[in-house]
C-alpha cells in the first residue's frame, strides 16, 4: 500500500497547532506504586535536590503533607532561604496596588470594598468591626439556626465568602508590616 501524502498543514490557517502531529502523546503515569492516573505534579524527592517524583494531585496532596521545606539545613540557612523568599516576594506585595480598584486611599482592594459592602460597613472599618459582623452574619443566617431556608444559607455563603477575603487582606497586611 502506498504512503499517504495527505496533510493537515495546507493552507492557512493552520488547521492543526504548530507542534502537535498525528502520534500518540506521552502521558506520564504517577509515580506512586499502583497509581494509573497521569502524574502531571512534580514534587522533589528530596530537599535541595532538582530530582523529582511526579504524581498525581491526589498523590501530591499527600506527599506535601508532610514535607518540610527546611529539612537539612542548618539554622543559619533556614533564615537565609527565608530572608531571600520574602524579599523575592516584596516586589510582588509592593505591586499589589496596581491591580484594578475603585475610588479610595488605596489601602483596601476592590474585593474587601464589597466585602465590607455586604457586612454594611464602611471602608474605615477596623478589624475588629469586621469580625463583630461576620459573627452577627454568621449567628442570623447559619443553616443549622434557619433549616430549609435558602436566602439565609445563600447569605451565609457569601458573609463566609467576604470573612475569608477581608481575613486573607489583614493577614497580608500583618506580614507585609513584621
Amino acid at each position: 500500500m502506498a504512503k499517504s501524502k495527505r496533510s493537515n498543514d495546507w493552507g492557512f490557517p493552520r488547521w492543526r497547532g504548530y507542534e502537535s502531529s498525528r502520534e500518540a502523546t506521552s502521558v506520564r503515569i504517577c509515580d506512586r506504586h499502583g497509581c494509573e492516573d497521569p502524574g502531571d505534579r512534580p514534587a522533589p524527592k528530596s530537599p535541595n535536590s532538582p530530582e523529582r517524583w511526579y504524581f498525581c494531585e491526589k498523590h501530591a496532596a499527600e506527599y506535601n503533607r508532610g514535607y518540610n521545606y527546611f529539612e537539612g539545613l542548618t539554622k543559619e540557612q533556614r533564615k537565609a532561604r527565608e530572608h531571600e523568599e520574602k524579599r523575592d516576594a516584596e516586589g510582588y506585595a509592593e505591586a499589589s496596588h496596581y491591580g484594578w480598584s475603585g475610588p479610595g486611599d488605596g489601602t483596601r482592594s476592590v474585593d474587601e470594598m464589597r466585602a465590607l459592602d455586604i457586612f454594611e460597613l464602611e471602608a474605615e472599618a477596623n478589624f475588629d468591626d469586621i469580625k463583630k459582623a461576620w459573627r452577627q452574619l454568621a449567628k442570623e443566617n447559619h443553616p443549622d439556626m434557619n433549616p430549609n431556608n435558602e436566602e439565609a444559607a445563600d447569605r451565609f455563603a457569601m458573609g463566609q465568602a467576604a470573612w475569608d477575603v477581608l481575613r486573607t487582606a489583614e493577614e497580608r497586611r500583618e506580614w507585609k508590616g513584621a
